[in-house]
């Protein structure tokens, strides 16, 4: 039987990002005064966890047909899951369960499309691409490697989910979508310093790979303050509601996970405090301004 294998494929734990950014996209429509139905409610859900569990299955697999995953330092944050290695034979219904999940999130985007207008076309097919392309072409381009995990679960999931729930948007809703943006971006980022040597092996060119930790350290703090000058900014604006200062205290953990890439490097693998307080602190911001604006706004 496969099934361990499957579900160890599916990265059960970084699922939980799908839900925080759906939620705050969900809260987002509570702010504006904006109604929508609970079916299309339902397929947004759905379709983002589909893309996030074909994304994170689809990466198993080539990784390991690749030969990367022989090579990688296994944390639980970075280098796979290993399931793959310890039963190859589950190559097969592991891929098969990627193009399934591809396909429903397809399907679901497609049924969102039909209700609200095609102005959900270009979000959905740069969605697609970004999940089929990831692995094999878009790690061996540094800056769009670098953008796109945010582009993913901020831009698109975020934002393109609200679009999905109303049929329309607005600055509000793009700024706050910046956000997740930034913070995924760095969540990938750092995730890939202790894989840089195993990752060039095969033919990667991502943004650590290509100009190193000590710039890649400072696109991270670049990052982190932009995500807390937008939510500054839109509290100050009065665009989010004052109980979102509470969602600045989530960002600390990102700056101690900025000083531990500084100290340790691509070592950082090996102190793993410091990779779980930035997925601690990509979670946290926005489920925390999500959970603000529902109940403070």
């Amino acid at each position: 039987m496969h099934s361990r294998t499957i579900f160890l494929s599916l990265r059960p734990p970084f699922l939980l990002l799908t839900v925080v950014c759906i939620l705050l996209a969900f809260s987002l429509v509570g702010l504006s005064g904006k109604h929508f139905d609970l079916v299309l409610m339902l397929a947004v859900f759905l379709a983002g966890l589909f893309a996030h569990i074909g994304v994170n299955v689809l990466n198993e697999y080539l990784d390991f047909n690749s030969g990367l995953d022989l090579h990688t330092i296994k944390t639980p944050f970075s280098g796979g899951s290993g399931a793959l290695p310890e039963n190859p034979a589950a190559a097969a219904a592991v891929l098969k369960t990627a193009i399934i999940s591809i396909a429903l999130s397809a399907v679901l985007g497609l049924y969102l499309l039909l209700e609200q207008g095609a102005q959900l076309l270009i979000p959905g097919l740069t969605g697609l691409l970004i999940i089929v392309a990831y692995t094999s072409w878009i790690n061996r381009m540094p800056w769009l490697c670098l953008i796109a995990p945010g582009t993913g679960f901020g831009l698109i999931m975020v934002g393109g989910s609200y679009y999905a729930l109303v049929g329309e948007s607005s600055v509000t809703v793009l700024l706050v979508s910046l956000i997740p943006f930034f913070l995924v971006n760095n969540l990938l980022l750092l995730n890939q310093y202790p894989d840089i040597q195993a990752d060039r092996s095969v033919g990667r060119n991502h943004f650590p790979i290509r100009y190193g930790v000590a710039v890649s350290n400072r696109v991270f703090l670049g990052f982190l303050m932009c995500s807390a000058a937008l939510l500054v900014g839109l509290i100050l604006d009065q665009r989010l509601p004052a109980l979102a200062w509470l969602s600045l205290l989530a960002l600390a953990p990102a700056l101690f996970a900025y000083s531990g890439a500084r100290k340790y490097g691509n070592t950082i693998g090996q102190q793993t405090q410091y990779l779980a307080a930035n997925v601690a602190s990509v979670l946290l911001t926005p489920l925390l301004l999500a959970l603000s604006i529902l109940f403070g706004g």
